[in-house]
């Protein structure tokens, strides 16, 4: 799986992955606890904490765009395998290249517009956080940007493996 997807063991990439993992449990936790808080606020109290649901929508979002880029690195994302797990080696290779050159396309155009959309919003606050939404679409273009920097190894380590052939392929990755 390691070989599909373009992982290495190289230190900056191991600190990065962990500090993006890191990144998604503290946004995970904290907008559980504001989720709780408000509920206990609500059913409780009698009483509702003006923030929490906006902010906890804040956090979601960056929490689904920033899982984007883990989502690339463990190879998560849906992809029609039936077809590239029937074919012979190179040509599943190819495949795997042209469908990563499609989504770094998509991700390409996902950046340009939402990056429009993000300098739209810089006038507009969130009503009770009182900063922009700009702060929350920014979300959309970092996290696309991350899964294209995802994508390149990948696609590098596809090029790679179509050099070598199937069996040094196979050798790398403990397959007799």
């Amino acid at each position: 799986m390691e070989a599909i997807y373009g992982m290495n063991n190289n230190r900056i990439v191991n600190a990065y992955n962990h500090l993006e993992e890191f990144i998604l449990v503290i946004l995970f936790s904290v907008m559980v606890l504001v989720t709780f808080g408000q509920v206990v606020m609500r059913f409780v109290f009698n009483n509702s904490l003006s923030w929490a649901d906006e902010f906890a929508r804040f956090l979601f979002v960056w929490l689904t765009w920033l899982g984007v880029s883990i989502g690339q690195k463990t190879g998560e994302h849906i992809k029609i395998t039936m077809l590239v797990d029937k074919v012979p080696f190179r040509i599943a290779h190819i495949i795997n290249i042209f469908a990563d050159i499609i989504v770094i396309i998509i991700c390409i155009v996902t950046i340009n517009y939402s990056a429009i959309m993000t300098k739209m919003m810089l006038g507009s606050n969130y009503v009770s956080l009182h900063f922009s939404y700009a702060w929350g679409y920014a979300a959309i273009p970092i996290s696309c940007t991350l899964m294209i920097l995802r994508i390149l190894p990948s696609i590098n380590n596809s090029i790679k493996n179509l050099k070598a052939g199937p069996q040094a392929s196979n050798a790398k990755e403990g397959i007799e």
